[in-house]
């Protein structure tokens, strides 16, 4: 139980429901917190084209013993250049439909699922940490899959049966993809896969679930949907839920747009990973933006290592690259240090850095 214990020291400021605010106050104008003039006015590119569209891994090519060999190259190209790329993927269309329902819970429900104090689990914002922080125009729903054990009792029991038993059957297939990825990226970087996967990536694997749900905004090129940030993770796995644009990355020096495809999730490099690859593998800054029609909805799968393990580079690529560029570091301190700071582009991958 020292994993439940050591996670009351991840929290969040509790802050009002963006979504309920929109539904109720029917604003005109952005409340002045959530307006930022921070707000990156790098030129995004939306022209088509090889340097502009992130590829596509095929899942079933990397489990063919015909062809896994050309697709593995394509996975490890995507991992060094883009760090983000599209797979395709058969999932129940029902955890969708689910996920959408959930969000459109009477407030008096969503209220018995919110962040408690010292947590960071259930609907809220994650990352806040002061009350003068600018804020996200989004609401998540964050909660712990696995290990079973780790799973707070007194917000996933609560959930609707069958909204329970779907997400039970997503998180179990997700985790298997993330295990296909894993292993086919260790034959890539030429190690054993059981480096990757046994050592580190074991039985212990951690996967949570952040729900996000990105509201209408009046005034979208005032706000953010998702502050700029590289993910902390190991690996994460995004289904777009209703397939409406938002999700950015920066590529060369410009953002650029992700457009969903049908049937496929969207995976990137968490720094978890670049540090454990000696940044062969880089995690993307990417953020979430909004538009003032279409409600955005998505559900990212975050894949870490276990309690108890170290977040630091493998051994045998230090050896052969002739020096570590990250310093190790155990799971319970990397967590540590991420809960209590702002989002902030890649700077938290910094911290770790020789």
């Amino acid at each position: 139980m020292e994993e439940a214990k050591g996670a009351n020291q991840y929290n969040s400021i509790i802050v009002p429901s963006v979504q309920e605010m929109v539904k109720e106050k029917m604003i005109k104008t952005v409340p002045q917190r959530y307006i930022r003039s921070d707000l990156d006015k790098t030129e995004i590119t939306d022209d088509s084209g090889p340097r502009t569209e992130i590829p596509i891994i095929d899942l079933n090519l990397l489990c063919s013993s015909t062809s896994m060999t050309s697709e593995i190259d394509k996975l490890d190209l995507a991992c060094k250049e883009w760090g983000f790329f599209q797979a395709n993927s058969k999932f129940l269309d029902k955890v969708k439909s689910e996920i959408q329902d959930h969000f459109n819970l009477p407030m008096e429900e969503k209220k018995k699922l919110w962040q408690q104090p010292g947590e960071i689990e259930g609907f809220g914002q994650s990352f806040v940490v002061s009350e003068e922080q600018k804020l996200d125009w989004s609401d998540m729903f964050y909660l712990t899959m696995q290990p079973v054990l780790s799973r707070k009792p007194h917000l996933f029991p609560k959930l609707p049966l069958p909204f329970r038993d779907t997400l039970e059957r997503y998180s179990t297939e997700v985790k298997s993809v993330a295990k296909i990825l894993l292993g086919n990226m260790a034959r890539a970087l030429k190690i054993k896969p059981e480096e990757i996967l046994e050592e580190l990536f074991d039985d212990k694997l951690g996967q949570k679930l952040r729900m996000n749900y990105y509201p209408p905004c009046p005034e979208p090129d005032q706000v953010i949907g998702v502050t700029p940030h590289s993910d902390a993770t190991g690996l994460t796995i995004l289904l777009q839920v209703n397939e409406v644009e938002g999700l950015q990355i920066k590529k060369d020096g410009k953002w650029v747009t992700v457009k969903p495809l049908p049937n496929a999730f969207v995976v990137n490099i968490g720094d978890m990973l670049e540090i454990i690859t000696n940044g062969t593998y880089k995690s993307i800054e990417h953020r979430g933006v909004v538009n003032s029609e279409k409600e955005r909805i998505s559900v990212a799968a975050f894949h870490n290592m276990g309690m108890g393990k170290v977040v630091g580079p493998l051994r045998s690529l230090v050896e052969r690259q002739k020096g570590a560029l990250f310093r190790s570091v155990t799971i319970e301190e990397f967590l540590k240090v991420l809960f209590s700071r702002e989002l902030d582009g890649k700077a938290f991958l910094d911290v770790w850095r020789i």
